[in-house]
């Protein structure tokens, strides 16, 4: 469930130790960092979150689901938080799983401060580049969304390297129009390039399920 955005960071804390859970709430806080602490990872899923950026400090060993199989999940969820995990019972098999799932660190227990503080600050940037990168390729896709359906034929296909002669021979238009429903797609997608209209065909090409 997520509540409305802001733009101060919030580091989640799924841990069952609520011991734990207050230091690190104390530590972040003493760095002025936003927390919201949970008991397990059912917790976490059920409470209400600003759409703000931030992490997860995620503790292997949970009640219920474990830490590596709820990083696991988290895509399929919709929540694309970065995970720093954290355990006292850590081996290298385990921490190379959780790498390869894209944790930002796997820190084992006790783990210092500062190393933390290093963990989280990178998982916080991490997710602020990919809330600017999703927020460029929504704005592409809006542009898209304001060409006629023949400028986004020319628009595609242009961008895959063919001649306005060639384009023109595959969708039956002369050639003049082409020319015409492709500076009508440039103009409305702000390219002031053809190169710029080819990397904007490929991030709209990544959208695509």
């Amino acid at each position: 469930m997520v509540q409305g955005s802001n733009d101060r960071p919030v580091v989640h804390i799924v841990d069952d130790d609520e011991s734990l859970r207050a230091s690190l709430e104390s530590l972040f806080r003493s760095v002025g960092i936003q927390t919201r602490t949970y008991g397990s990872a059912s917790e976490f899923v059920d409470a209400a979150r600003t759409d703000a950026p931030g992490c997860i400090v995620l503790d292997v060993r949970l009640p219920g689901t474990s830490g590596l199989d709820f990083q696991d999940q988290l895509i399929g969820l919709g929540i694309r938080f970065p995970v720093i995990l954290i355990t006292g019972h850590g081996d290298i098999p385990m921490s190379v799983r959780a790498m390869k799932k894209g944790a930002v660190d796997f820190l084992p227990k006790p783990f210092r401060d500062q190393d933390m503080l290093d963990a989280a600050a990178a998982a916080i940037e991490r997710d602020r580049k990919r809330r600017a990168e999703s927020g460029d390729t929504a704005r592409l896709a809006e542009s898209f969304a304001t060409l006629t359906p023949r400028e986004q034929q020319v628009m595609m296909l242009v961008t895959t390297g063919k001649m306005n002669k060639q384009v023109a021979g595959d969708l039956g238009l002369s050639e003049v129009t082409v020319k015409i429903h492709r500076g009508a797609a440039m103009r409305k997608m702000g390219a002031r390039t053809l190169a710029d209209l080819v990397r904007m065909a490929d991030a709209l090409k990544t959208m695509e399920p």
